[in-house]
């Protein structure tokens, strides 16, 4: 834990790469045991007034020069959807009660959408 203000900042180090990360990716021992090399990054949660609502900032930052954690949470991989998909499915909920559909992998290189919810992962 790095900063917490309630009802304003959550700030803590992210975990890094988790094996289960591997599996779903589909990464080599060695692509792996390259990433776990990857640095601790940021996140930071912000929430601010914003007229009769709130404003939530998301902010993941302190990457490894060349990283593959920035392309993750970005969404850039194969198989997950970062943070983006996370915000898009959590914006959904507050609006609707219901997150966005799981993806549903399709050809090889292309996501589709299935019925239902649950949490995301990044």
């Amino acid at each position: 834990m790095l900063a917490a203000e309630p009802y304003h900042r959550l700030s803590y180090s992210w975990h890094g790469v988790p094996p289960e990360h591997a599996a779903h990716f589909g990464w080599s021992d060695e692509e792996l045991a390259a990433r776990l090399g990857e640095r601790r990054s940021k996140v930071t949660f912000d929430l601010e007034p914003h007229g009769d609502t709130v404003r939530l900032t998301v902010t993941h930052d302190d990457f490894s020069p060349e990283g593959e954690m920035h392309r993750a949470i970005s969404g850039q991989l194969d198989g997950g959807g970062g943070w983006p998909e996370l915000l898009a499915s959590l914006k959904t909920l507050l609006e609707t009660g219901e997150p966005l559909p799981e993806p549903v992998p399709a050809a090889p290189g292309r996501l589709t959408t299935a019925g239902g919810g649950g949490s995301r992962g990044c």
